[in-house]
């Protein structure tokens, strides 16, 4: 069901704000997005469990663009993880919003 996004607290006095949420692989999270969520098959092991490789993760955030995904992308770009050549990796419309991004960071 788009819209709803579960998530893990940690304890009765955690904050939604800290939680990890939980995003329901290869579906739109909200069904306005352009994409849906990256697919299980885009991750990587790690030492106890998958995760999201970069470019999926770069995509998740290109597809929210809200404030706190464009300062995530943002310290992405300043740690030199993701530079303009990945625009070419991207469908049009989210590489349009790095290319922005790159050219206007605030």
């Amino acid at each position: 069901m788009p819209g709803v996004i579960d998530a893990f607290l940690d304890g009765s006095n955690a904050s939604v704000r800290d939680a990890l949420h939980v995003v329901p692989a290869g579906e739109k999270v909200r069904a306005d997005n352009l994409f849906p969520s990256p697919d299980v098959s885009e991750s990587e092991p790690g030492d106890q469990f998958c995760l999201a490789s970069l470019e999926a993760v770069v995509r998740m955030k290109l597809v929210s663009f809200r404030d706190k995904d464009r300062t995530h992308l943002r310290d992405l770009l300043e740690l030199g993880l993701v530079d303009e050549s990945w625009c070419a990796r991207l469908p049009a419309a989210l590489a349009e919003r790095l290319r922005q991004l790159i050219l206007n960071p605030e």
